[in-house]
């Protein structure tokens, strides 16, 4: 696959290495993009993925197969996104207000793929999308925060292997 390669040649490509990676170093790898054992271990089944593509969609399918159970597991282990470190003590109050709020509504963490969002509109866009999310239903939520865990799961996935 020499489209993959980086570095020298005949040096593995990072997606290479999972391919080839034990099962367990794989799972964990796996883990650390989205906290689900049964997500980890069915995407680790499915090696050798061909291309980053084929496994962002293994990643997005096994996603959307997640129980509310599966779901539930992963959104405990979520945390907020971090802020810049230069933000202002009142935009913290704000945020740590608003997701209070959010976790007391929902019972899970707020989740959001900030991948693409510039550093400096972090805060406004976590606080925006608390603020709106905050009128969703439990049900109408569940599928949002559904969503936003499958597209954190493939920023985390093309930042580790892409």
């Amino acid at each position: 696959m020499p489209a993959q390669s980086r570095g020298a040649p005949g040096t593995p490509s990072p997606l290479e290495r999972f391919n080839a990676a034990p099962a367990q170093d794989a799972e964990r790898a796996l883990l650390a993009c989205l906290h689900s054992l049964r997500w980890a271990l069915r995407i680790t089944g499915h090696r050798p993925y061909p291309d980053l593509a084929a496994l962002l969609a293994a990643a997005d399918e096994a996603t959307y197969d997640l129980s509310a159970k599966e779901l539930a597991e992963a959104l405990a282990a979520e945390t907020l996104p971090a802020l810049p470190e230069d933000t202002y003590s009142a935009a913290h109050t704000a945020l740590d207000a608003a997701h209070a709020a959010y976790e007391k509504k929902f019972g899970h963490a707020f989740v959001l793929c900030l991948d693409g969002v510039p550093e400096a509109e972090h805060l406004d866009r976590i606080l925006d999308s608390i603020r709106s999310r905050l009128a969703n239903d439990p049900d109408e939520e569940r599928v949002v925060a559904a969503d936003e865990l499958r597209r954190l799961a493939r920023a985390r996935l093309t930042d580790t292997l892409g």
